[in-house]
């Protein structure tokens, strides 16, 4: 088994419930894990086998920067989605955003949803 992760990529985006929300924009932040079952880009040191990890940030980027989800749980499968259709030989994808300015009255540093993805069988 393989896993790739990325920690704490951040993008700007207009994400959320409220209009004002999807208005001013923030800042997102992400994780994500990929899981490959095989070992083969360990063996064979060629990117096709593996995750460019590059091609991953660009698809979380543009996912965050030209979309617009009311939900954290949304965006997070859409880009699941998106890097498990990319990389057929991932097996497993992780998501995690982090939305640091959320409408809860009381201090907290941010909320955070972790969306799973598997490749359909």
């Amino acid at each position: 088994m393989i896993k790739v992760r990325i920690a704490n990529m951040m993008f700007y985006g207009f994400h959320g419930y409220y209009e004002y929300e999807r208005e001013q924009g923030q800042k997102f932040f992400f994780d994500v894990e990929m899981i490959m079952n095989d070992t083969k880009a360990a063996d064979t040191d060629n990117l096709d086998d593996g995750v460019d990890t590059a091609r991953v940030y660009d698809i979380v980027k543009e996912s965050t920067e030209n979309q617009r989800f009311q939900l954290l749980a949304a965006l997070g499968g859409h880009i699941a989605d998106r890097l498990l259709q990319k990389f057929p030989h991932v097996d497993e994808v992780k998501v995690n955003v982090r939305k640091p300015s959320v409408p809860i009255s009381g201090p907290i540093d941010y909320v955070e949803v972790e969306v799973t993805r598997k490749q359909k069988q």
